[in-house]
Parts: C-alpha cells; sequence; structure tokens
C-alpha cells in the first residue's frame, strides 16, 4: 500500500517490552529521526555514521545527565521491522529508568506510539500485508503450541500466498473480459467461458475450504467454553480435580455443595478447554442453590461442548434417555459420560445402559479413563487432527471477508449460466477481488486500519 496516512512523517517510541520490573527493559523508536534522536541522547558515538545492524554500547544523557547506560541497537530502513529508521535502547529493567528513557526520546522530538503501530508502520511500508500483519497480534497473544503454529503459518504468508495466487487469476479473466468490450462491434471472446468456469469452480473449492476451517481456527485461537453439567454429587468437581491435577473445586457428599460455576483452564492436545464446574441440576427450595441452577442452565446454553456427568448407581437409563433428547432438542454439542463405574463394574454398567450410544464410563477419584474423556473431547471440537501447518483461518474479519467471496463467486458463475454480458460479469468478479483484497489489505482504508491495530499492544 503506497498511500501514507496522517502523522506517519512522525518518528515515534514506546517500550517494547512487557510493563514492570525486569532485568532488562527495550525502548523502540520508528521514523525518520529516529537515529538523530538517539544521537543527540548518545554522546559515546556518533550513531549518524554507524552502520545498519550494528550494536553500540554508552550511556543516555539528558540535559547533562546520565539516565542509564544502554545497548542501542540500529536498523536503517528499509531493513527493519517497519520499513523505517528502527533505534531499540535496551536499558536496566526499572519501570523508572524505563520512563525517563521514553521521556527524554519524546522531549527530543518523538512522540508516543499508538497501539500497534509500528506493525501498522510495517504494513504500510510493504514490509508485510495486513493478514500477516494481523497475525503478529495473534502470535503474541499464542497460548498453546497450536494457537502459535497457526499463527506463525500465517505470518509467513501462507493464507495471502493461497489468496493472491486467486487474484491474480481471476485479475486475468477480469481484464480479458473488459477488453471484449472494446471490441463489441465484432462479437469476439478473448476470456475462454469454460476455463473461467474451471477457475469459479477452483476458487469456489479454495475460498470454502478456508471458510470452513474457521470454526477450527477460532477453537485453536479462543479455546472451548466447557460446562460439566449433572445431578448433585455425579462428580462434577471431583472431575475438574482430576482433569486439572489439583483440588481446585470442594468436594463433598452433601449434595448441592457446588452453588456457583468454577472456571479453570485445560490445554489438551494444543487445544485450550475453559472448564466450568457448574452447580448440580435440581430444582431447590434454597434460593442461592436455585440462582447457581440458574446460572447453570445458562453455561450449557453458552458452551461449546457439555460434558454430561451421571452417576451410574443412581441415574436411571430412562433418566439419561430424556436428558439426552433434551439436548438434541436444543443442538447442544455433548458428551456423556457415566461417573462410579468403579463401584458396580464396567460390564454391569454397560448392560444397564446397552441402548444409549457413545457413552464414555469413567471413575473420577480413581482416575478411570481420563485420557480417553480428554480424546473424546477434542474430537467433539476439532474437525480430525489439528494440522497447523496447513492454512487455518482464526480471524473473525477474514472469515466475514471470505463469506462474501463466495456469494461473489456464485454471482459469477449464475451470470455465466444466465448469459450476462461481459461487463456485468467484469462488475461481479471485481466484486470477488475487492473482498480478497480487503483480506490482505489491498483495498483498504484509514479507519478500517485504525480499528485493526488498535487492538494490538503499546510497543508492536
Amino acid at each position: 500500500m503506497s498511500a501514507k496516512l496522517t502523522g506517519y512523517d512522525e518518528t515515534i517510541v514506546a517500550l517494547a517490552t512487557a510493563p514492570g520490573i525486569g532485568a532488562i527493559a527495550v525502548i523502540r523508536l520508528s521514523g525518520p529521526q529516529a537515529i538523530s534522536i538517539c544521537n543527540d541522547l548518545f554522546p559515546s558515538k556518533d550513531l549518524l555514521q554507524q552502520a545498519s545492524h550494528t550494536l553500540h554500547v554508552g550511556n543516555i544523557v539528558s540535559h547533562g545527565r546520565i539516565i542509564d547506560e544502554v545497548v542501542v541497537s540500529l536498523f536503517k530502513g528499509p531493513r527493519s521491522y517497519t520499513g523505517e529508521n528502527v533505534v531499540e535502547l535496551s536499558c536496566h529493567g526499572s519501570p523508572y529508568i524505563q520512563q525517563q528513557l521514553i521521556d527524554a526520546c519524546i522531549q527530543a522530538g518523538a512522540r508516543m506510539a499508538k497501539p500497534g503501530e509500528f506493525t501498522q508502520r510495517a504494513f504500510l511500508n510493504g514490509k508485510l500485508d495486513l493478514a500477516q500483519a494481523e497475525s503478529v497480534a495473534d502470535l503474541i497473544a499464542s497460548h498453546s503450541a497450536a494457537s502459535h503454529q497457526t499463527a506463525m503459518q500465517q505470518m509467513r504468508g501462507g493464507f495471502s500466498k493461497e489468496l493472491q495466487a486467486l487474484r491474480e487469476q481471476l485479475i486475468r479473466f477480469s481484464a480479458l473480459i473488459e477488453l471484449e468490450l472494446d471490441f463489441s462491434q465484432e462479437d469476439v471472446e478473448f476470456a475462454d467461458r469454460t476455463q473461467l468456469y474451471a477457475l469459479i469452480k477452483t476458487a469456489t473449492e479454495v475460498v470454502k475450504h478456508l471458510a470452513d476451517s474457521f470454526r477450527m481456527g477460532n477453537v485453536i485461537k479462543n479455546g472451548v467454553n466447557t460446562a460439566i453439567v449433572g445431578k448433585p454429587n455425579a462428580g462434577k468437581s471431583t472431575l475438574l480435580n482430576t482433569l486439572l491435577n489439583e483440588n481446585r473445586a470442594i468436594v463433598s457428599d452433601i449434595a448441592g455443595t457446588t452453588r456457583d460455576t468454577i472456571e479453570e483452564v485445560l490445554n489438551i492436545e494444543g487445544v485450550l478447554f475453559r472448564l466450568i464446574d457448574t452447580a448440580g441440576i435440581r430444582e431447590s427450595a434454597d434460593t442461592i442453590e436455585s440462582i447457581g441452577v440458574q446460572k447453570t442452565l445458562e453455561k450449557i446454553k453458552e458452551a461449546g461442548v457439555v460434558i454430561y456427568l451421571f452417576d451410574v448407581n443412581e441415574e436411571s437409563a430412562e433418566e439419561l434417555r430424556r436428558q439426552v433428547d433434551l439436548f438434541e432438542q436444543d443442538g447442544i454439542n455433548y458428551l456423556l459420560a457415566g461417573n462410579k463405574v468403579d463401584i458396580p463394574g464396567e460390564a454391569v454398567v454397560r448392560k444397564k445402559f446397552k441402548d444409549i450410544p457413545d457413552i464414555l464410563f469413567i471413575s473420577a477419584k480413581a482416575h478411570d479413563h481420563i485420557d480417553t474423556l480428554k480424546q473424546r473431547l477434542v474430537q467433539r471440537v476439532m474437525s480430525g487432527d489439528v494440522n497447523t501447518e496447513s492454512t487455518i483461518v482464526t480471524n473473525a474479519r477474514h472469515y466475514a471477508a471470505l463469506q462474501s467471496v463466495l456469494q461473489s463467486l456464485e454471482d459469477v458463475k449464475q451470470g455465466m449460466d444466465n448469459g450476462l454480458p461481459g461487463d456485468l460479469l467484469a462488475l461481479d468478479i471485481r466484486r470477488c477481488l475487492h473482498f480478497l483484497g480487503e483480506i490482505t489489505g489491498e483495498i483498504t482504508n484509514e479507519d478500517q486500519l485504525d480499528f485493526i491495530f488498535s487492538k494490538f499492544c503499546i510497543g508492536k
């Protein structure tokens, strides 16, 4: 993107490392005056005469006062993260020193960076496309191996390359169709409609595959709300403790012990499950317990998957069947887990519930079949194995644009089916190109960019 937005001829500064006390901190500057500003504060050496990608040790001095001894890292544009002159000051990790250095840089001519402004400049200077830039925020926020690998794959441009190949082919056909308009009197076709049909078919398959991956991508990025529900004393709190390998919830033989929801996070095969231990489902005259039951019903509706835990000794097959029917009527993604199987024995229990399929029999207390339960959870929310080497869409903005691309491709196909003239076909193709360009940032506006990058942390 060649157009520069307002304020991008200024030099910016921000703390690039996490705020707080640490061994070291890094202050980052980017812009046309980054090196000269630091040079004014660094009497040890003339930074203007130093080569790019070099390190220099010395004092930062402001108004005759030494603030700190630092390591100065020089990156001259365009060979830098932002494509501009970039300087990073590695200082001691005192919050006071950090603020003093930032204040000194501001007094020397820099201004405080806005959230995400360094990466926004990298996008504007062509170092990253918009999809890659957004993946930087995902990489910083990654909390599992799967979310990390997915963000890395997108930052390396895997998503963008797939879209760019489609866009180039559509641009070629659009140009040929528009060329036909210049020769409308001769009634010629430069764009082979058979090839265009094949391209639309291929493009639709690729885009649909990318759009379908959003469900998995959303799971990898944000985790899955997982409600553990059932009657009082089914062993829900014991199961939560067993899954977490710690005594997080109070366990008691007294029914109704859990009166509010307890939430914890569990990482299973790179997928985060936000486990919610809920109050037992039953009618109660106790006001507080009744509120807990109401919260349980709300959590069931919000959950990505529900573990329905029941006591195999107390629950009848008829009761379980009625509960399954309720889940299916409401479209709940549920997993049946029969608990306390160690008491009567698995053979007895299987015979009791033989008419209800897909029950996993466990003992939360004895840790029996807990690993199998974890595997079932992953299978419930993922479409097969988590292959983060393939392109997985994790961004809701990208997903919405892909849906628009699919609709535009369908319009092109229907237009050809109905024999629409070339000018109308070209219009539909241009709409498709517009939505593809929105993803990579080839088509965007200042308000959209400000919104996207405002979600980044300051210093990135």
